[in-house]
């Protein structure tokens, strides 16, 4: 009976990978890519990780940093050198950040008979200009957020569940730049444009890396050089980004996190009904925390200068007890 209950279990497990395995050759076929808001519903359960932990994990896919992931991630860093991909903080109201970065100086140089300035900084950092992570605690869907925690529980005291407190002591793994306008041989893509799993497919080919388990994934869209060409734009509306086929992608390499140069997804979405799948997805079925409108210009030029895409990446967000996301200065070094 033991031997039969073994052997039941297994053929289980197995049919499950099966199907798991067909949903995402079926989403990622260019021929069946998700094209409704039903399909985008299927998506939500067939890249769950709901329960993958336990019933009350908070931390999802950060739970695969683990510390030998973090000494792989140590073990690539050969030259010392440090990059920022934070953009810096805009003072300046522009087509992209309605909500500038305010910074009040308290305590000047003028007249201050003491030693020291001071000063207040007021920042609203969700949105298309300024760099920050989302914590699992910052989309809900029917209700729900990742691993069924109720909506309601975001009350006007802050995210009782799945806040920034959860990463308060950083995180630190293997980053991988995806540049796909190099991939393409352009320098930035055009507003609008979507990239598919096989973009992705070929840039790992032409990288001669390949996306794991624990990996921070940093998609190049080159926004900030469009922006330098040809002035801001509203991106919130019209933004080159992932179509909602890569979400199955991304699960399948059981990614750490999403980051890119933007908010991810294309816009418009391209699925009638639904704006931000590639969010919806990652954040409230797969537990992926996500990293929106990083800078990735001067990365992009450091990797191709040494022909790697791959380098250590850390973040210290901030400890906001109840927070639903934190700006954050990401640093890769090589």
């Amino acid at each position: 009976m033991h031997r039969l209950t073994i052997i039941t279990h297994c053929m289980l497990a197995a049919l499950a990978l099966s199907t798991a395995e067909a949903v995402i050759a079926q989403s990622t076929s260019p021929a069946a890519r998700p094209k409704t808001k039903a399909d985008i519903d299927l998506l939500m359960t067939e890249l769950s990780n709901w329960g993958r932990w336990g019933n009350d994990d908070q931390l999802g896919t950060m739970n695969l940093i683990t510390p030998e992931k973090r000494r792989q991630a140590y073990s690539l860093v050969r030259e010392g050198v440090t990059l920022s991909l934070a953009r810096p903080l805009e003072k300046t109201a522009a087509a992209d950040n309605p909500a500038p970065f305010i910074h009040k100086m308290m305590l000047t140089g003028l007249n201050n008979p003491g030693q020291f300035a001071a000063d207040t900084y007021i920042v609203s950092y969700h949105g298309h200009a300024h760099t920050h992570m989302d914590s699992l605690g910052h989309m809900f869907y029917k209700g729900k957020m990742y691993n069924g925690v109720p909506q309601e529980t975001i009350t006007a005291d802050g995210a009782s569940k799945l806040g920034m407190l959860n990463v308060q002591n950083g995180i630190v793994s293997r980053g991988i730049l995806v540049d796909i306008p190099r991939l393409k041989g352009v320098p930035y893509l055009d507003a609008g444009a979507a990239i598919h799993p096989e973009d992705l497919d070929a840039w790992e080919k032409q990288s001669g890396l390949r996306v794991g388990p624990g990996d921070i994934v940093i998609i190049r869209t080159g926004r900030w050089a469009r922006r330098a060409a040809k002035g801001a734009w509203d991106v919130g509306n019209l933004s080159a980004g992932l179509h909602a086929s890569c979400a199955a992608w991304l699960k399948k390499r059981d990614i750490a996190m999403l980051g890119s140069d933007d908010g991810s997804d294309v816009a418009p979405s391209q699925i009638e009904g639904v704006t931000h799948p590639i969010h919806q997805v990652m954040l409230i079925a797969a537990g992926i925390h996500i990293l929106d409108c990083c800078d990735l210009e001067a990365l992009g030029a450091a990797c191709e200068k040494r022909q790697r895409w791959e380098f250590l990446l850390t973040l210290a967000p901030w400890a906001v007890p109840k927070g639903t996301g934190s700006p954050v200065n990401p640093i890769a070094t090589f």
